[in-house]
């Protein structure tokens, strides 16, 4: 009989984008199942069975809530879109509060030019050649004066707003902040326990910098999440889709971790796959595959 000791998956987190067909009640079972210690939860799931049940699923299964996803889209340029932004912020907020998370993924949104995520392609319109619709300067002001408006609110409700960068191609209709560097900017005129960032290895495994904002990030409080998953290649159609399993793709694993690690970070490691192989396969085979991979390619180095 093997005398090998269990891994410890008590950091472990199934963000429920990556079972996409499971309920969060399934979610939540499954998770556990697998020795998991938390869950990352998407809103879209929250409002299927409202804050409070869900809050009781999750703490009946033992285990912890380690983010809520998403907030953000902060970038509407009219009164309307500010105010709708806002409130729908404020809700989010509320039901990480009630969900016993600290942290709401902000996505902060694109540029007001573009179509918006999901939807077609429009054509370039004619006009004046400085157009605000694709002023990357201004869309970014807009971000910092609304995280303004919202980071008292949130220190009221004891959560913080944790900034993630996206990958520069989706820079145009998701987030205009591309890099850590530049969600530290924009966290730094506030309290790091109001406002932090987030290490998706997706989105920020390419930056040249990355190492030196990571460990900015530890030095200044405000690592609040690290999420994994690997960039595949080719491309999916839909390019959000175009994710792996960790230790399928190109990202490094064991320097980005190591990093966030000597950053001081010792929270949750959530799995984040938003991949249409991934979403069909059974999820407990999914989840399996993440316990594997994590064993392998992350554990080592948290």
């Amino acid at each position: 009989m093997s005398t090998d000791a269990a891994p410890d998956l008590s950091r472990l987190s199934l963000n429920t984008a990556t079972t996409k067909r499971w309920t969060l009640a399934e979610a939540v079972a499954g998770a556990a199942r697998a020795g998991l210690g938390a869950v990352g939860l998407w809103r879209d799931r929250v409002d299927e069975i409202g804050a409070e049940r869900a809050a009781k699923i999750v703490a009946d299964a033992g285990l912890r809530v380690s983010s809520l996803c998403r907030g953000g889209f902060l970038t509407a340029d009219d009164e309307r879109g500010r105010r709708g932004a806002l409130d729908d912020n404020r809700r989010a907020v509320e039901q990480a509060a009630t969900l016993g998370t600290r942290e709401l993924v902000m996505v902060v949104g694109g540029l007001t030019a573009a179509p918006g995520p999901e939807a077609a392609a429009s054509p370039y319109p004619t006009g004046a050649a400085a157009d605000p619709a694709r002023d990357l300067v201004a869309t970014r002001a807009r971000v910092a004066d609304r995280i303004a408006e919202l980071a008292p609110f949130a220190a009221e409700h004891g959560v913080r707003l944790v900034l993630e960068p996206l990958h520069p191609l989706f820079a145009a209709d998701r987030a205009v902040v591309s890099t850590l560097g530049q969600a530290l900017d924009l966290a730094a005129p506030f309290d790091p326990a109001v406002v932090g960032v987030v290490v998706d290895t997706y989105h920020v495994w390419w930056d040249p910098d990355l190492a030196r904002q990571v460990a900015r990030a530890g030095a200044h409080g405000r690592l609040a999440g690290y999420q994994v998953c690997d960039w595949v290649l080719p491309l999916s159609p839909t390019a959000l889709h175009s994710r792996g399993h960790v230790g399928d793709g190109y990202v490094d694993f064991a320097a980005i971790t190591t990093w966030v690690r000597d950053a001081g970070y010792t929270g949750d490691v959530e799995v984040e796959i938003f991949a249409e192989t991934v979403w069909d396969a059974p999820g407990d085979e999914t989840v399996a595959t993440l316990v594997e991979r994590y064993v392998r390619h992350v554990l080592p180095y948290v």
